[in-house]
Order: C-alpha cells, then sequence, then structure tokens
C-alpha cells in the first residue's frame, strides 16, 4: 500500500433502482432509497478512494460504518456518495462519508475500512468454510 493522504476522497453515483428500495427489503416499508444502499455507496464512495494507492493483491473491507440517513431519496434520482479520508493508522483508515440525492444531502456518517492482503485473507475464508 502506497502512502494514502489524509484529505483523499472518493466519490460513488448511481439512479436509485426498485432493487435499492426499503420496499424491497419488506413490502411494508417506504418506496424511497433503503439505509443499507446508502451505506452500500459510501462504502464504494470509500473503495474509489483508495483504490490508487492499493498495491497488486491488496484489495480493502469494511471494518464499520455508522451512518445518520436525514432524508427520504424517490426512485428514479440520481444519489450519489462522497467519501474523504480521514485518519490512516497503519493499514486502518477512516472516512467522513455524506450522501446527496438530486435536492439535498441525505446521509452522513463514518465508515472505517481494513486494506487486506486479497489471497491470504480468501485463504482464510477458505479455511472457515470447510468448517
Amino acid at each position: 500500500m502506497k502512502p494514502i493522504p489524509i484529505g483523499t476522497s472518493g466519490s460513488y453515483a448511481k439512479t436509485v433502482a426498485p432493487t435499492d428500495l426499503a420496499s424491497h427489503l419488506d413490502a411494508s416499508l417506504a418506496a424511497v432509497m433503503s439505509t443499507p444502499a446508502m451505506a452500500g455507496m459510501m462504502e464504494l464512495a470509500a473503495m474509489d478512494a483508495i483504490r490508487p494507492f492499493l498495491d497488486a493483491g491488496e484489495s480493502s473491507v469494511g471494518m464499520s460504518i455508522e451512518v445518520n440517513h436525514s432524508a427520504a431519496t424517490p426512485p428514479g434520482h440520481l444519489a450519489r456518495a462522497e467519501a474523504e479520508v480521514t485518519k490512516v493508522e497503519g493499514r486502518r483508515l477512516e472516512f467522513s462519508v455524506r450522501a446527496f440525492d438530486e435536492v439535498e444531502q441525505v446521509g452522513s456518517g463514518t465508515h472505517r475500512r481494513a486494506v487486506i492482503d486479497a489471497a491470504k485473507f480468501n485463504d482464510r475464508i477458505k479455511a472457515k468454510q470447510k468448517n
């Protein structure tokens, strides 16, 4: 992993699809972008920020995410997530994350990721699957 400067940022955008809606998770919920869909976009924005700094064979995994989903986004709206590196401790990274729709900010929070050796990680998963 190359050094990742504080302030490095990334983004991810998509049009809110039927599978992104809370009502897709449970029909009794509102037909607006779900919190898990928003959090997933924030993770993808964080990955976008650090991708240029990863060496061959490296990847990253999410460790935690704490978000506030503050406004509803209807289907068909363009939603965008942004992530900014706020802390680097070895292979552990912290991000400030925010999400927007076409009208307003719809969420914010903190996300933590760890840079991993993908082959070693996959070996651990294979060993776990044997148990």
